[in-house]
């Protein structure tokens, strides 16, 4: 299975070191499942709560291409903050043969995955919205 990694920080209250760890721990995922890493899109300093991060774009975009078969996240959370967004995009990668996969959040497949994966996703954007308010 190829696979890319995403990672992102959204503030700068955040460092390169964030980027870092997300980067070692997505890899030290793949090395113990067997998954080879392609490449890296990275956003740094961009929110979650949109789409407007210019390498979460440009991912989508390459996913067209066939190149990779999945999308390696530190968290759900680095992917979006938005429960909309989330189901958009990983319907549009489903479409192009790619799925999304936490390397710190144990997801099944079954219906009890779909379930835990909604709760991640509500708790994301529950967080966002309780740091604006």
């Amino acid at each position: 299975m190829r696979a890319v990694i995403y990672a992102r920080y959204s503030s700068d209250n955040q460092t390169e070191a964030s980027i870092e760890g997300q980067l070692r721990e997505c890899m030290e995922y793949a090395t113990y499942n067997d998954i080879q890493v392609i490449g890296n899109y990275i956003d740094r300093a961009y929110s979650a709560k949109t789409d407007s991060r210019p390498e979460f774009q440009r991912m989508i975009k390459d996913s067209y291409k066939h190149a990779f078969d999945c999308i390696i996240v530190w968290k759900l959370d680095r992917f979006a903050r938005n429960r909309y967004d989330s189901a958009h995009y990983k319907s549009l990668l489903k479409k192009n043969g790619v799925k999304v996969i936490s390397a710190k959040e144990s997801i099944g497949e079954g219906t009890e995955g779909k379930l835990l994966e909604s709760v991640h996703e509500g708790k994301a954007e529950y967080y966002s919205t309780e740091l604006t308010e």
